[in-house]
C-alpha cells in the first residue's frame, strides 16, 4: 500500500513538472536532462539495493558487511580510477595538501562518513530499519536549516512550514515514546555536517570518497584478522560469499558514481526532489522485506514528516516553474 501512495505520488508530482520548457535551448540539453533522470533513479534504486544487501550475507552480522563493503568498494574504486586513467588527477589534487593541519582538516569529516556507512549496513539487520530511513526523509530538511543558521540562506514560507511539520513529527514521536531513536539523529544530524565540511573544503565527491575508503582500509583489514578470523576464514572459503562482496563493491561504486553524474546533470531543485526516492525505497524495503517493525501510532508523527517534505518538494516544483518562465521570456526577447 506504501508503496502504491508513493508511485502515484511521484508519478503525479513528475507530471507536473515543467521540464521539457525549462531546456529548450536545445535537444542535447532536453537528453542531458532525461539522462540526470534515469542516473538518479537508477541511483536510488542502487541504494535501496544496497540497503537489503546485509540480509543476504547471513551469518555475516551488521558490522562484518559494512568492513566487508568498505573493502570491496575501495577496491572497485580503485580500479575504476585506474582503468578510466583519473587516478591521478585525485592524486594530484591531494599533493597540494601541505603539513599535518591540512591533513587533519581534509580528514575531520571521515568518522562521520564511516559511521554512516556503518549504519546504512547494520540497521536493516537489527531492527533499525525504518528508523534509519526516517533520517534519511529528514536529511534535506536538516539540510535547510543548516543552511539558514550557517550560511544566512533565506527560506521561502513552504520551507518554514516544512520544519515545522518536522518538527512537530519529531516532537510527537518524543511524546509517544518518550525518546527518540539514535539511528534517526544521527543520520539527519551527522550528515548534514560531513557535506558541509566537505563543501567548505572544496574536495569533490570522488576525491574525498577516496581518501575516506583509503584511509579505512588498513583498519578494516586489522579488524578482520585480530577481531573477526571466522569472518574471513567463511569468506575465503566460499565462492558465494566472494562473488557477492565483489557484487557489493561494485553495486556501491555504482550508485555513489551514477548519484554524482546526475548532481552534475540536473538542476539543483530536480537533483533534490529525486533525492526523496531513496528514503521512500528504504522506508519500504525496511517494512515489507527486512520485516522491521512499524507500529499504527507511528503513522501520525511520521505523517507530519512526510507532510514537511511534501511541502519541500512544493518549494522545488514552484522554482520550476519560475525559471520555465523566465526561460521562456529570455527567449521571446531573443527572437523579438
Amino acid at each position: 500500500m506504501l508503496s502504491n501512495v508513493f508511485a502515484n505520488t511521484l508519478a503525479t508530482t513528475v507530471s507536473r513538472l515543467p521540464l521539457a520548457t525549462i531546456w529548450t535551448a536545445g535537444s542535447t540539453q532536453q537528453r542531458t536532462l532525461i539522462m540526470g533522470v534515469a542516473l538518479a533513479v537508477l541511483s536510488n534504486l542502487l541504494f535501496g539495493v544496497l540497503y537489503a544487501y546485509s540480509s543476504f550475507l547471513a551469518p555475516l552480522s551488521g558490522t562484518q558487511v559494512f568492513i566487508w563493503r568498505m573493502l570491496a568498494m575501495w577496491a572497485a574504486l580503485v580500479g575504476y580510477l585506474m582503468v578510466s586513467g583519473r587516478l591521478g588527477l585525485h592524486i594530484d589534487k591531494l599533493k597540494v595538501l601541505k603539513g599535518a593541519k591540512q591533513w587533519a582538516w581534509l580528514l575531520l569529516p571521515t568518522p562521520i562518513f564511516l559511521s554512516q556507512f556503518w549504519l546504512f549496513m547494520w540497521a536493516p539487520v537489527n531492527g533499525q530499519g525504518v528508523q534509519t530511513a526516517m533520517g534519511y526523509f529528514l536529511f534535506p530538511l536538516m539540510m535547510v536549516v543548516f543552511g539558514c543558521v550557517l550560511f544566512g540562506e533565506k527560506l521561502s514560507r513552504l520551507q518554514w512550514l516544512a520544519v515545522a511539520f518536522a518538527a512537530l513529527g519529531v516532537g510527537s514521536e518524543i511524546i509517544r515514546t518518550q525518546s527518540v531513536s539514535w539511528a534517526t539523529l544521527w543520520v539527519c544530524g551527522t550528515y548534514p555536517v560531513y557535506y558541509i565540511l566537505r563543501r567548505l573544503q572544496g574536495i569533490g565527491a570522488v576525491t574525498g570518497l577516496l581518501v575516506d575508503l583509503t584511509i579505512f582500509a588498513l583498519f578494516a583489514l586489522a579488524y578482520l584478522f585480530f577481531f573477526a578470523p571466522s569472518s574471513l576464514t567463511l569468506v575465503s572459503g566460499s565462492g558465494f560469499f566472494i562473488m557477492m562482496l565483489v557484487g557489493l563493491g561494485v553495486l556501491s561504486v555504482l550508485a555513489m558514481k551514477t548519484n554524482i553524474d546526475a548532481s552534475q546533470m540536473l538542476p539543483v531543485n530536480v537533483y533534490g526532489m529525486m533525492s526523496y526516492l531513496e528514503p521512500a525505497l528504504l522506508f519500504i524495503l525496511a517494512v515489507t522485506v527486512l520485516g522491521n517493525p512499524f507500529e499504527s501510532a507511528m503513522i501520525y508523527s511520521y505523517g507530519l514528516i512526510w507532510l514537511g517534505i511534501a511541502c519541500l518538494i512544493a518549494h522545488g516544483v514552484k522554482q520550476l516553474r519560475q525559471a520555465s518562465r523566465k526561460t521562456a521570456l529570455s527567449l521571446e526577447e531573443q527572437v523579438a
